[in-house]
């Protein structure tokens, strides 16, 4: 049974996002440039009965990101559903960064993305279905967060891109924009907006839409 990868498996959104699709019975690939996130979230994925697989890598580093997502298609198959949810979040403010300093933002928030988009998506596409799901964020853009609302934006430029090449072959492309500081026990939790990707990932195909803005669960109906 193909099951569902995550990129940028740490504590909060891809913990929550990870446990959803295993109490669903979907093997889970966990894919971090941490370890001890890896090992964290593997142990408590794993009480769901699911086959849990690791893969330790920096996800803007193309090479590393690509020999875990083949590990994960080598021990699952081409997955049902992929979800990126790296990124790099710091408050920056227009010109505080130097050129590189931007330049790996922009490969965390974009263009890790965007190769993982590029090692499954196509292989979603020739069996005619799949999902692939991102983690957005700053629907508005902030000054004080100079660097990660560039990044969002072109997040939000890659989803629909996706959509454009990949939608008509059976792939479902969307972001889950969360509006606020991701926390436990808060409007703004984890698990509850983890629900969100698996209504993505179970969307009828005539109902798919390309982005979930959650403003919090006070202003859900």
């Amino acid at each position: 049974m193909s099951g569902a990868v995550i990129v940028g498996a740490g504590p909060g959104m891809g913990q929550a996002v990870a446990h959803r699709f295993a109490r669903e019975g979907l093997p889970i690939t966990l894919i971090s440039r941490h370890r001890k996130n890896l090992d964290d979230v593997a142990h408590s994925v794993a009480s769901h009965g699911v086959s849990v697989v690791t893969s330790q890598a920096d996800s803007a580093d193309r090479a590393e990101l690509d020999a875990a997502l083949d590990q994960a298609v080598d021990r699952h198959g081409v997955p049902q559903v992929a979800v990126y949810n790296a990124a790099l979040v710091r408050a920056d403010e227009l010109g505080e960064l130097s050129v590189s300093e931007h330049l790996d933002a922009w490969a965390v928030n974009v263009i890790g993305a965007l190769n993982a988009a590029a090692r499954l998506v196509p292989a979603m596409a020739a069996r005619g279905s799949g999902t692939f799901l991102v983690t957005g964020g700053m629907p508005e853009p902030k000054p004080q967060y100079v660097s990660l609302s560039l990044g969002k934006s072109g997040l939000r430029t890659l989803v629909t891109l996706l959509d454009q090449q990949y939608g008509a072959a059976g792939v479902h492309v969307a972001a889950v924009t969360v509006d606020g500081p991701v926390s436990p026990g808060t409007d703004f939790d984890p698990d509850t907006i983890a629900e969100h990707y698996w209504r993505l990932h179970t969307q009828p195909r005539h109902l798919w839409t390309r982005e979930v803005l959650y403003s919090g669960a006070s202003s859900e109906r």
